[in-house]
């Protein structure tokens, strides 16, 4: 298995001769949305920064294409437009299908929380997820996390935009996935608590991690506050460091 990092969550995970585009934010700089912050936060357009050039080298072979939720920095317009242009099978939550029907986009599985289905000659179940501390999480709407079991390859779980909640500890003590996605950027609107894990959470998602953690949703979207540099930094001082991938737009990791 290897695993494309493109940009905040998109990722590209290859198997054998399957590209499964997870969670594609295409655009160009500024072109996704407008600022998620206006004070708390510089209130930059979003992305704040362009794909890696290599980027859609990768994303041109996709085959299938995985979406955990419809916030445009997990599915933006130049997204949509590629995947509609190109017919990429779209696997998605049950509760997301209808409105990316909707939008002209080729849905042809759809996925409940905690019911295995097949999956590219494997497994994949949904997962809940949070999308926030307390009352924000309602408004922030659906969210599914995926955790993936693939032949002859380490199970994946996708833990996608939540806090830790039962649910996660659950997946990561009962399923125990051999890679777990974690987002870590820290995200907060003007008003309200934390949209993604705080720092306290993140180190708690990763002691309980079975296996390696990817650390994702990082430097990328005016809203989420978290370096790479910070992350490493608390998580060296933690000695956590050594299970935690943390990689850079455009970086390649890979799983045997």
């Amino acid at each position: 298995m290897r695993v494309h990092h493109l940009r905040n969550a998109t990722m590209v995970i290859e198997v054998d001769n399957k590209v499964i585009l997870v969670d594609p934010m295409l655009g160009k700089k500024g072109t996704a949305a407008p600022p998620f912050t206006l004070f708390r936060f510089k209130p930059k357009r979003n992305p704040i920064l362009d794909l890696p050039r290599s980027a859609m080298t990768i994303v041109q072979k996709t085959t299938h294409c995985l979406i955990t939720h419809l916030h445009p920095d997990h599915l933006d317009q130049e997204a949509e437009r590629f995947l509609k242009t190109n017919k990429i099978p779209i696997i998605c939550s049950i509760r997301d299908a209808a409105i990316l029907k909707k939008r002209g986009l080729n849905v042809i599985q759809t996925i409940a929380y905690w019911k295995k289905s097949d999956f590219l000659g494997g497994k994949i179940q949904g997962i809940p997820a949070t999308h926030g501390y307390g009352f924000v999480a309602k408004p922030m709407g659906n969210v599914m996390g995926y955790f993936i079991e693939l032949p002859n390859e380490k199970s994946l779980y996708l833990s996608s935009d939540t806090i830790y909640t039962k649910d996660v500890d659950k997946v990561l003590k009962q399923f125990q996935p051999d890679i777990s996605v974690v987002a870590c950027g820290s995200a907060q609107l003007d008003i309200f608590k934390p949209l993604l894990m705080t720092m306290d959470d993140i180190i708690k998602f990763i002691k309980n991690s079975p296996g390696k953690v990817i650390a994702n949703h990082l430097e990328a979207i005016n809203h989420c506050p978290t370096t790479r540099e910070e992350l490493r930094t608390k998580l060296s001082n933690e000695k956590l460091i050594f299970k935690t991938f943390i990689p850079e737009d455009g970086e390649i990791l890979e799983f045997i």
